[in-house]
């Protein structure tokens, strides 16, 4: 299999819950079709998953369906104001991540939100998180990220394994910031998400929520730049993510396996330069926190 299929991770919020601006669905993918979809990724090398208790009971449906052969990144919630014994429940966070998922260890544990390991107890986390890695419950600790900013000052206090943050075609913040070089330099893996913006990118502009038409110029432009360059929307989204050497895993979240089996399809070919005046760095389009109050 191709080097591409192998940098996907797949995500699995959708297994757990309703997900995303794009999912016509009402309801979470059922069973047999988030075993559909891991049977075909074990099969054409896709080998990474990324989960949180967050995601639903996403971690419970992989662990009945069995993930033995996948490499599990799960997530720590958010504990601020809302733990004191951090040297009990943080290990009880993972156990139970372990129980739901019925494996014996995780590749990766990252924290959820930056803001717990950048607080005055981020310290203690943090040694938290080295024990149960240097017990081998762990292989690689690391946190998820929403601002580039934040991973300069977190990897200069911390040795993180792993660090996850959002990047696509539009949002080149990682780049920009010097972040993304930074990350490749100190041999840390960087696992980016948000590849299609929530579905917001690979939306056919009939669907697309009217409350999107403030950044109705960018559409604009995007779309005559893929009709200029005869792309889908997916194939250049899709491969502009693959492209870029520093990344470690691109992760993928899909509802059906039709959908996986496009993402597969799209992402085998060339990409022309993208023009980076349809790259922007307006937060409120680029974090999906935000889409409620537009």
């Amino acid at each position: 299999m191709t080097d591409h299929v192998r940098k996907l991770s797949l995500g699995t919020a959708q297994f757990g819950f309703n997900y995303g601006v794009s999912n016509a669905n009402d309801q979470k993918i059922k069973a047999s079709e988030v075993r559909n979809i891991l049977n075909f990724s074990s099969q054409i090398g896709i080998s990474s998953l990324d989960t949180a208790p967050s995601y639903g009971d996403s971690e419970k449906v992989l662990g009945d369906i069995g993930v033995s052969n996948f490499d599990v990144v799960s997530k720590l919630p958010s504990m601020l104001d809302k733990e004191i014994n951090f040297d009990k429940s943080i290990p009880k966070y993972l156990f139970n991540s372990l129980s739901s998922l019925k494996k014996e260890s995780l590749y990766g544990f990252l924290v959820h939100d930056a803001k717990d390991l950048l607080s005055k107890k981020g310290e203690i986390v943090y040694k938290s998180l080295m024990h149960l890695k240097n017990d081998g419950l762990v292989n690689k600790i690391g946190v998820s990220v929403y601002e580039s900013d934040e991973i300069e000052v977190l990897t200069n206090y911390f040795d993180l394994d792993l660090i996850q943050a959002p990047f696509n075609i539009i949002d080149n913040r990682l780049i920009d910031s010097g972040a993304m070089s930074y990350i490749n330099k100190s041999g840390i893996e960087l696992h980016v998400r948000s590849v299609f913006l929530q579905g917001l990118l690979i939306m056919n502009s009939k669907n697309r929520p009217k409350k999107f038409d403030y950044w109705s110029e960018l559409w604009t432009s995007w779309n005559e730049w893929l009709n200029d360059n005869h792309l889908s929307a997916l194939e250049a989204t899709i491969r502009y993510a693959l492209s870029k050497p520093e990344i470690t895993k691109v992760i993928v979240g899909v509802d059906s396996l039709n959908q996986l089996e496009q993402i597969i399809s799209a992402s085998n070919g060339n990409l022309p330069p993208f023009p980076k005046n349809l790259q922007i760095n307006d937060i409120k389009l680029l974090n999906p926190s935000n889409w409620s109050l537009l």
